[in-house]
């Protein structure tokens, strides 16, 4: 087929044109072939499928589309529809393509104003969510309470009230169905009693928590809120919010003894008129979390130190420090009064007093100079007294050198080997070992003192040891490896957090071990030989009742053949026990630390949950004595999970036997940690907020 002429009608449109036929449409080919038209480069061609009408009438034009380029410069059209009707007009110019300048400024605007949109959008909702949180009208009801709530009996060894019930016992359905529940009475407030209540499952017990404050405090950031980088409030949460999905109930006051045979824990509360009241509260279920009180280690004169232990401490520290301050910039202080006043010691080397003594260093270089006179800051001293030979000594040695290395480069004096004798009102008189091992004595001005020094019993545990003929240990009150408290029917008290010590008496339980054995051979078990596939038995035993000796039980071959003295290929009575007794001064006691105490509570709370679920199966088999907890649950195991230190604008971790330290990343790890292990969204917002607020407006130096 010949290749029509086309006509010059073409619209002058940079990459495109309109192409013709005068006369004739391609599509009505006989032959439907489709042919190829070539033309000029100069000249594109564009399609357009829509028909139009014009003055001129109405002309045939086929579909084509630009096929490829020629190399010698033209164009290769390729015919791909049929012919529709268009118009002979020219169409209209396309509008000149916007700067690249413009659109930066034209989507910068319009995102912007998205933005603004979206906030104002936040903003109307929150206020009108904070509307609706007031109410006009009063919400208060009739109530029942148990006339047994009102005038509680009487009852117990000294004769005072029992509180069976409780006024707000018929507040909901939920609570009424409570009332029948097994009584756990929790006392105290910190980390392994806060860990329980947020594991237990709402509706299994009926729950009250004893404790002298209404708050839980997040003691790991207690120092940075001692010098104003943190609010105190961003560290507490308050106890009645956290025992409210369990439906319990919460009493502000103090615990006193226990009387065991009849399962009454006395409590003691102060009324308007400042006069201490007594009454019992009866317990099916008992929680011992108590705490602990700093060791003074018979140091005399700490009436003028502070100690770290609770939120008050914290705001009495603080407003000491901006008072010592303050006083030194009166113009009656003398010089050598001043450096007395200004010079900070800590006693105690371990975490707590490192991290006071570094956001102290901090607070003095960071922040002192721009509300004080500058002399202030060079006047101040910052000393750090430790009775070992490194600080944090718990940790790596690697680490405890970082951290000393860091104190040297901020200028805080580190007295290692150092003991304090007596602390004085001025001063503080300590003994310290020279280089020759002489023991010298020293002396230390001083206008600020914290002791912190390791923890010892509370009165009350003492109280509690001293009725207990087991309880032979004078730091903590001991349980055994299910957290129960030893000497105390199986099942009714357990002890958690500082208050307590978990017992490693393997070898005492060796008879137990081999009970089984020696049923089974007929034979009594302190005459049985052991062979070494009944050694694998019994050490599968120690492991599952001490678990902290799984990692010095791993090659049971090689114990077998060092203690089998004789070569008989068995072990004897003797033999064995020798064998547990060098694991039992193997194992360690556990730390005191929040950590333990948390994963204490879990393990309780847990283990709580599975006895209320068997309780129906145990009651129906009339089954309520024994060893139920080791028939339900497993042995609490520790998990070390690790230790981390703020030594000021850095940070240590000792995590997995493996440790490492940095500058402000890692202050931003170490922050995020206890950012993650903070109680609630509440008080996760309020450290965010300090934390920026330090950044744009320094700490909050300022007393109340």
């Amino acid at each position: 087929m010949t290749i029509p002429s086309f006509t010059s009608n073409i619209a002058r449109r940079p990459g495109f044109c309109h192409l013709q036929q005068s006369g004739r449409c391609l599509a009505r080919n006989p032959l439907h072939t489709r042919p190829i038209v070539t033309i000029p480069r100069t000249i594109a061609v564009r399609v357009f499928r829509d028909a139009r009408a014009s003055s001129h009438g109405i002309i045939a034009t086929p579909l084509l589309r630009a096929h490829q380029w020629q190399q010698n410069g033209s164009l290769t059209l390729k015919y791909v529809g049929s012919c529709r009707p268009v118009t002979t007009e020219a169409p209209t110019p396309t509008p000149r393509e916007r700067s690249a300048f413009f659109r930066f400024w034209y989507r910068s605007l319009a995102y912007t104003g998205f933005f603004v949109l979206a906030l104002g959008g936040c903003v109307v909702a929150f206020f009108a969510y904070d509307a609706s949180t007031y109410r006009d009208e009063a919400t208060s009801n009739d109530i029942p309470v148990s006339e047994a709530a009102l005038t509680p009996r009487r009852g117990g060894p000294k004769n005072l009230p029992i509180a069976e019930y409780f006024v707000d016992d018929e507040d909901s359905a939920e609570k009424m169905a409570q009332r029948d529940k097994p009584k756990l009475v929790v006392l105290g407030s910190g980390w392994g009693s806060v860990a329980l209540l947020k594991t237990l499952y709402p509706g299994d017990y009926h729950v009250t928590v004893v404790s002298p404050v209404n708050h839980f405090l997040f003691t790991p950031m207690l120092p940075s809120a001692t010098v104003g980088t943190l609010e105190l409030r961003s560290l507490v949460e308050p106890i009645r919010r956290i025992i409210a999905p369990l439906r319990g109930h919460f009493l502000k006051a103090n615990a006193e003894d226990i009387e065991l045979s009849e399962k009454l824990v006395e409590v003691s509360q102060v009324d308007r008129d400042g006069v201490k009241q007594h009454f019992y509260l009866p317990y099916d279920k008992l929680v011992v979390g108590v705490g602990s009180t700093t060791n003074a280690h018979g140091v005399k004169g700490l009436e003028h130190c502070h100690f770290l232990k609770s939120i008050d401490d914290a705001r009495q520290i603080k407003n000491r420090v901006l008072q010592t301050l303050e006083t030194a910039c009166l113009p009656t202080t003398t010089d050598e009064e001043r450096r007395r006043m200004l010079s900070f010691v800590v006693c105690g080397g371990g975490p707590t007093g490192v991290e006071f003594a570094a956001e102290m260093f901090d607070m003095l270089n960071e922040d002192l100079s721009r509300s004080f006179p500058k002399i202030l800051r060079n006047e101040i001293s910052v000393h750090l007294i430790q009775s070992r030979g490194h600080i944090l000594n718990t940790y790596d040695e690697a680490l405890s050198k970082y951290a000393e290395e860091r104190f040297s480069h901020d200028q805080v004096d580190v007295q290692t080997n150092a003991r304090v004798q007596e602390v004085q009102k001025d001063k503080i008189v300590f003994s310290q070992k020279d280089e020759q091992g002489n023991i010298i004595t020293k002396e230390l001005p001083m206008g600020f003192c914290l002791w912190s020094t390791g923890v010892s019993q509370t009165e009350f545990c003492k109280r509690v040891a001293s009725k207990i003929s087991n309880q032979t240990n004078r730091h903590a009150l001991e349980t055994d490896t299910h957290l129960r408290l030893t000497g105390t029917p199986l099942g009714d008290v357990y002890a958690i957090g500082d208050c307590s010590t978990v017992q490693n008496n393997v070898a005492d339980h060796l008879v137990t071990f081999l009970r089984t054995l020696a049923w089974e051979k007929g034979k009594d078990p302190e005459t049985m030989h052991v062979s070494f596939r009944e050694w694998r038995d019994v050490a599968q035993r120690v492991k599952r009742r001490f678990p902290q000796s799984s990692d010095h039980l791993r090659r049971l071959d090689r114990l077998f053949q060092e203690y089998d003295k004789d070569k008989s290929g068995t072990l004897d009575f003797e033999e064995l026990h020798e064998l547990l007794k060098q694991i039992d001064n193997k194992l360690t006691s556990l730390p005191a630390t929040a950590q333990r105490a948390h994963q204490q509570g879990k393990y309780l709370g847990r283990k709580f949950t599975k006895l209320a679920q068997a309780e129906a199966g145990l009651r129906a088999n009339n089954v309520d004595y024994g060893d139920l907890d080791e028939a339900v649950y497993k042995a609490f195991d520790y998990r070390h999970m690790g230790s981390l230190a703020y030594v000021g604008n850095a940070a240590v971790f000792d995590v997995g036997g493996m440790g490492f330290s940095g500058g402000l990343l890692a202050v931003y790890l170490w922050r995020s940690v206890y950012f993650a292990q903070s109680v609630s969204l509440r008080t996760r917002i309020l450290l965010a907020m300090d934390w920026s607020k330090r950044a744009l407006f320094g700490r909050d130096l300022m007393t109340f």
